[in-house]
């Protein structure tokens, strides 16, 4: 049974040993949750897939195809939802 949740927003992930990987928060440095796996593979694969989950990551992702989008049919994949003007949808925008 799960004894709790994490909301991994403004976090760190860091591998930390062999089987080891930590989540740590950029606001609350001394705030740390160490996570044990049963092999260096799966430690790993934990490591990446919570960072390709992170807010930040799909954002930058969701620009960069936005880009190229728009490079290969010169229109904004945006524009029909009425978003390609929202802050967040933009390059140099950071989170709020």
């Amino acid at each position: 049974q799960p004894i709790g949740a994490l909301l991994l927003e403004h976090c760190k992930i860091t591998k930390e040993e062999e089987n080891v990987f930590s989540i740590s928060f950029i606001e609350e440095p001394e705030r740390k949750y160490c996570f044990e796996c049963a092999t260096e593979e799966q430690c790993q694969e934990w490591v990446e897939a919570l960072k390709r989950a992170s807010y930040e990551f799909l954002r930058r992702s969701l620009i960069f195809y936005r880009n190229e989008i728009q490079k290969m049919t010169g229109k904004d994949p945006l524009e029909q939802y009425g978003i390609s003007e929202e802050a967040r949808f933009q390059l140099g925008a950071h989170r709020q």
